[in-house]
């Protein structure tokens, strides 16, 4: 849910309210100039200084403000409710819509090209967008809102040929839920890794000792992954859990953690005793399948919701047996007369 929490004291201390709508007046509500820190959440707020979103505004995109720069002045909050996923806005180098023009679509400093300080007219097809008057958003702005055209700044907006850094405001992170389909698991392939071989023989007529620990230690091991859609519409940075069982949650990032690696010990019981004139093999085993899980990604955001598909494959080696084989050997002469100390 998109929402504002906002204090009256620096770092989120004092008093505090919070807001899912615009808010034409604050001191209606007992908290007009008062705001000294802030907390957004989901798509981006305006706090305007006068009530009924007059004057100049604010822009506050999502995160913690421990401090603010317009302290104690803001009279009205108004949310930023228009989609932001696809920004577009096109500038014209003369009134009227005329001359060069320059389609923009993403955070741009006009210092390093040759539009700076030229725009004088423009049109945005979608978003809303910061219009700095100073590179690297320094100075003031304006904000442009989805559908405005200004057919001249000079008359309009008092901004002519001032432009020199555009950005788009950037959507809330989207709550991501992942469910996973194990009615359509597939096991893509199964197979037996030797992972160890351990062969005594005893050529006594007694049951002599195998070895002297009764178990033996491996390591397993497990890789998942997730992989996600050619059209998804999620962007880097995104993160969301996906989970796996009781206690088994795995952390998916798009575009830095969509895969891990974890490891485990397994113990395995060893035989204490060998027959008489036996050769005993033991063969360690790694049972490695490779499953994967279709999963319905569930994106809402700005009170919207969208389904993707995407997939999550694991290769698990957590099964770890032995296989024993024995086949008689001869006595080794003298056998007979080699008799294991009684325990």
């Amino acid at each position: 849910m998109n929402r504002i929490v906002v204090y009256d004291k620096p770092n989120f201390e004092g008093l505090s309210k919070e807001f899912t709508s615009d808010v034409p007046d604050l001191h209606e509500l007992d908290f007009g100039d008062c705001i000294s820190s802030l907390k957004v959440r989901g798509q981006p707020w305006v706090a305007y200084k006068l009530s009924k979103f007059e004057e100049d505004g604010v822009i506050f995109e999502e995160g913690d403000y421990a401090e603010i720069d317009n302290n104690n002045r803001i009279s009205s909050l108004r949310l930023v409710h228009q989609d932001l996923s696809d920004p577009q806005i096109t500038l014209y180098e003369h009134p009227n819509y005329e001359g060069q023009s320059k389609v923009v679509k993403e955070e741009t400093n006009l210092a390093y090209g040759y539009f700076n300080d030229r725009v004088s007219s423009h049109v945005v097809q979608r978003g809303v967008w910061l219009l700095y008057k100073n590179a690297n958003r320094g100075g003031w702005y304006h904000i442009a809102w989805p559908g405005e055209r200004i057919h001249d700044y000079k008359t309009e907006i008092n901004f002519d040929n001032n432009v020199s850094h555009l950005k788009p405001l950037k959507p809330g992170r989207p709550i991501i839920t992942a469910k996973l389909l194990w009615d359509l698991k597939k096991v893509e392939a199964e197979h037996d890794v030797l992972i160890d071989e351990i062969v005594g023989t005893n050529c006594t007529e007694y049951k002599q000792a195998f070895t002297t620990n009764s178990t033996r230690e491996y390591t397993a091991t497990v890789f998942q992954s997730f992989h996600f859609s050619n059209t998804t519409c999620l962007k880097l940075g995104f993160a969301f859990q996906v989970t796996l069982g009781c206690s088994n949650i795995f952390i998916v990032e798009k575009g830095k953690s969509e895969s891990t690696t974890t490891t485990e010990k397994v113990e395995v019981l060893l035989p204490a005793k060998i027959p008489p004139c036996t050769e005993l093999s033991i063969q360690v085993i790694k049972k490695e399948t490779t499953t994967s899980v279709p999963v319905e990604l569930t994106i809402c955001q700005n009170g919207k919701e969208k389904k993707e598909n995407a997939e999550y494959r694991c290769v698990s080696g957590r099964t770890i047996s032995t296989r024993y084989t024995m086949k008689p050997v001869p006595a080794a002469p003298g056998a007979s007369q080699v008799k294991p100390q009684e325990e």
